[in-house]
């Protein structure tokens, strides 16, 4: 098991993580701390606890939102499987799927930057 000191809210941690994960857990860090950071400048110094729970349940909403989108997704190609064959229809029902493929992308891309901006700032 590897160490790993991160910072949330200008506090150190050491957490642990399975070897080779060390960067990917300083980058899930550090996008927590971005987030405390803004609830922080919108709300104030609430103390760390409560800053840390708003932060989480941010993030949360953003994954369950992430979850029913793709899941939405899912479905959509699963109806277009049961009435796949080679006709027009199907290749148009194929191109709207992709394009809300993309747009999904497009979303996770922005907020991703989005949130990488506000660590830069």
């Amino acid at each position: 098991m590897a160490q790993v000191v991160i910072e949330v809210n200008g506090r150190p941690y050491t957490m642990q993580c399975n070897d080779g994960e060390e960067e990917h857990l300083a980058s899930l860090a550090l996008m927590l701390d971005e987030e405390v950071a803004r609830i922080r400048d919108a709300v104030g110094n609430v103390g760390d606890i409560r800053l840390l729970m708003m932060a989480g349940l941010v993030i949360s909403d953003r994954l369950v939102e992430a979850r029913r989108e793709m899941e939405g997704l899912r479905d959509h190609i699963r109806r277009l499987g049961d009435q796949r064959g080679p006709s027009v229809g199907a290749r148009i029902q194929e191109d709207k799927v992709a394009q809300r493929l993309d747009a999904a992308a497009r979303r996770l891309e922005q907020l991703a930057r989005e949130t990488r901006g506000r660590g830069q700032a």
